[in-house]
């Protein structure tokens, strides 16, 4: 799996929630409203979710393996610090 591009769709100065994301992979798979979010321990990236009736978070699309994961999660923050780096020098 080689994530293709990142894109930052808004970043949020309010609140837990940072930047809203969409993800291409090997450029044929995109996952749009991936979400960069000010956890405890940090920065960590969410999987697009929808509320069920149970009034729970399900996520509508998410990596099966931890390996996929860490891949998403660490081209989405290099991407976000990027653009916030950009900003500031501007």
């Amino acid at each position: 799996m080689n994530v293709t591009d990142v894109r930052i769709r808004k970043i949020l100065s309010e609140g837990k929630m940072k930047a809203i994301v969409s993800v291409t992979i090997d450029d044929a798979f995109v996952i749009h409203d991936v979400k960069v979010v000010d956890g405890q321990n940090g920065l960590f990236v969410a999987m697009p979710s929808r509320k069920t009736p149970a009034g729970e978070f399900r996520d509508i699309a998410h990596p099966i393996s931890q390996q996929a994961r860490d891949i998403i999660q660490s081209k989405v923050l290099e991407k976000y610090q990027e653009v916030l780096s950009e900003q500031e020098a501007v």
